[in-house]
């Protein structure tokens, strides 16, 4: 359904966000998550899209299991199932997952930097968080066994799907120590 003035209040809307992105570059959550929260309204994320890639989510999973989720634009805390497969996190609003399922949500895990015990942060028992180049994402198990469980699978993927340093890299960073040297200076 289109409401009569909605072209007008989008624009107005994206105006006023682009007049705050300065406050977003510094950093202000506050107008980080009003501008986030927009962006979902309107339709216009500016993240790439990230897809299943062929992941066959919905059998074998290397985990699975219910995790309380915090909303990325409405931060209220929901379950939601959840599968880790081949470098993708991946929730559900249900366990039944078939091939028709389509998640929710995706997390490259390759993208993520670290995962944590984050109990003292949220002030709750069996909370984890999850940390990409933007932003954190918190999660809360059941028990501490499951915690641990999901933390050092989701690590474990991390450091499987995370770039790696090439040959050609490590060749280039020794040429470039060579160059430096100075002509019969000493080697050691």
């Amino acid at each position: 359904m289109q409401f009569p003035n909605s072209t007008r209040i989008r624009n107005g809307i994206r105006s006023e966000i682009c007049s705050r992105r300065r406050f977003i570059e510094k950093g202000s959550p506050e107008i980080f998550s009003m501008a986030s929260f927009w962006r979902a309204v309107l339709g216009s994320s500016t993240e790439p899209d990230v897809s299943a890639d062929g992941v066959e989510f919905w059998s074998d999973p290397e985990r699975g299991g219910w995790l309380t989720k915090q909303g990325e634009y409405i931060k209220t805390w929901r379950k939601r199932w959840f599968v880790l497969k081949q470098g993708k996190l991946f929730w559900f609003k249900d366990s039944g997952i078939t091939r028709t399922s389509v998640p929710r949500g995706i997390i490259p895990v390759s993208s993520c930097l670290t995962v944590k015990g984050a109990d003292d942060v949220l002030n709750r028992q069996f909370a984890f968080e999850l940390s990409t180049p933007r932003d954190t994402m918190y999660f809360i198990a059941d028990s501490e066994k499951e915690k641990e469980e999901w933390i050092n699978s989701i690590g474990r993927s991390i450091v499987q799907h995370s770039r790696s340093i090439t040959d050609r890299e490590i060749v280039d960073y020794d040429s470039a120590r060579q160059e430096k040297r100075p002509a019969g200076g000493n080697q050691n």
